[in-house]
Order: structure tokens, then sequence, then C-alpha cells
């Protein structure tokens, strides 16, 4: 058994040693998995034991203004990374195609990490979605696959930056982003308008199934 762990251990750091990218290893939670999965943990204890616990004997906060400010906020955030992958990507020197990553320090290399590491940060800032729902008890939308989809993406986009194989995919996967998001203010602004039961998890679900297909097009050999 102790045989088992060292060798996990050791595969571990490995990893991080041998196969990361040394460039962006010491910016805000690069240089180990470990905060990203404690805040994906916490996150998910708030939502569904600390949250509905403390919003038990509460009336549901009204949040119509603070979610306009928040939509509006999440539009603009995408548009920059939509736009970042765009003019340091497929606009410049990316193509729609599979090609080695550029890992030098240039400022157009630099520029397309600093584009990953600001679509790994906003997986963070969708977490509020989830806060909202908790806070205006409409604990019916905080189900599993919503949960295990916020919670762990966070932590998905971290290897798909950090690891030197994976970073070009991060660019590729941004451009879902825009997309996806309108799903989320949707999702928030029908939930302002009225409480009529509106089937939108099955148009969620049909925008994460076309980030999900753009990324696996992207890892195709030959692409």
């Amino acid at each position: 058994m102790a045989g088992v762990i060292g060798a996990i251990v050791d595969g571990y750091h490995d990893i991080l040693e041998n196969y990361s990218d040394p460039r962006v290893k010491d910016w805000a939670l690069m240089s180990s998995p470990l905060p990203t999965l404690a805040i994906c943990l916490t996150y998910a204890f708030v939502v569904k034991i600390a949250g509905p616990k403390f919003m038990e004997t509460r009336k549901p906060f009204e949040l119509q203004k603070t979610l306009i400010v928040y939509n509006a906020f999440q539009v603009i955030f995408s548009a920059f990374l939509f736009r970042e992958a765009l003019h340091a990507g497929w606009f410049s020197t990316y193509s729609f195609r599979c090609q080695p990553v550029d890992y030098s320090n240039s400022e157009h290399a630099l520029r397309v990490a600093g584009g990953c590491w600001w679509y790994y940060f906003s997986k963070f800032t969708e977490f509020m979605d989830t806060f909202f729902f908790v806070l205006r008890k409409k604990n019916d939308h905080v189900n599993r696959l919503h949960v295990i989809h916020h919670g762990i993406m966070p932590l998905s986009t971290w290897f798909e930056h950090l690891i030197k194989f994976s970073e070009d995919k991060a660019v590729i996967s941004s451009a879902g982003m825009l997309f996806s998001k309108r799903w989320d203010t949707n999702k928030h602004e029908s939930n302002e308008q009225s409480d009529r039961k509106v089937n939108l998890e099955q148009e969620g679900d049909t925008c994460r199934a076309v980030k999900t297909l753009i990324k696996m097009i992207s890892r195709t050999p030959g692409w």
C-alpha cells in the first residue's frame, strides 16, 4: 500500500516538475492543484450544506439589481475572453487545426497564456450563479448536475492551462464561453420574470455539449 501511495506521489511531482509550463507556475493558483481543489470543495459544501442551512429560516433575498450587474459583468468578461481567443489565436498565428504550442516568452505567447489564465479564473466567477440560487432559495436549480459541472470546471481548466500538452486546447475551448454564457443569463432573467416551471436544463445541457464538442474536435489527431 505504501508503495502505491509513493508511486502516486512521485507521479504527481513528476507531472508538476517535468510536464508543466514553467512560464505560469508562479502565477496565482498555478503552482499546485490543491488550492483549486480546496476552493471547489468549499463551493460544494457551501451550496449544498452551509448555504441552504443558513437560508432555512430566512426569506429569499431580492437580488434583481445585483443580477443585472452580475450578468452584465459576465457578458463583458466573456466578450473579453472571446476577443483574446480571436486576436491572440485564430486572427493571429493560430489556425483552426491543431498545432504545436508556442512555449516561448514572446509577447504573443504570453498573451495566449494570459488569456488561458483568465479563462481559468472565470470558472470561479461562475460560482456566483449557484450562490445567487441559494440566496434566493431556488434550491431546485442547485441539482447534482449543476454542482458537479460548476465544481469540477476550475480543476479541469487548471490542468488544461498548466500542463504543457493542453494549453492550446484552452484557447480553443474559450470560444465556447460566450455561447454558453447566454444560457446563464437567460436562466437568471427567466427566474426574475416569473416562477413558472421552465425546462432550461435541457438548453443548458445543449450548450455544454457544444462546448465539449469544440474541445473534442480540437483534440482530434490531424486537426
